[in-house]
């Protein structure tokens, strides 16, 4: 087993240990928290994918996804604010 997919089983670790949270989680904040780590798990993952096979489409996607992430990061924020969407 490489040094890549080694990364790659600690990131699933960590997944599912941030997926304890978001069920788990005492308030919905927790959870949001919890939904944003896994996020940045994901992208981290796909960037590490990207740079152990050596094709840029992997880390562009990730970058996508990052935008994507942080803007539902925002709207969920807003949300429990109590602010119209």
């Amino acid at each position: 087993m490489n040094v890549f997919m080694l990364s790659l089983v600690m990131l699933f670790v960590s997944i599912a240990i941030a997926m304890i949270r978001v069920l788990l989680g005492p308030t919905i904040p927790d959870r949001v928290v919890g939904l944003d780590t896994i996020n940045t798990l994901v992208i981290s993952g796909m960037i590490l994918f990207g740079v152990a096979n050596e094709d840029v489409i992997y880390i562009d996607v990730a970058i996508v996804y990052a935008l994507l992430s942080y803007i539902t990061t925002l709207f969920i924020a807003k949300y429990l604010e109590g602010g119209k969407i």
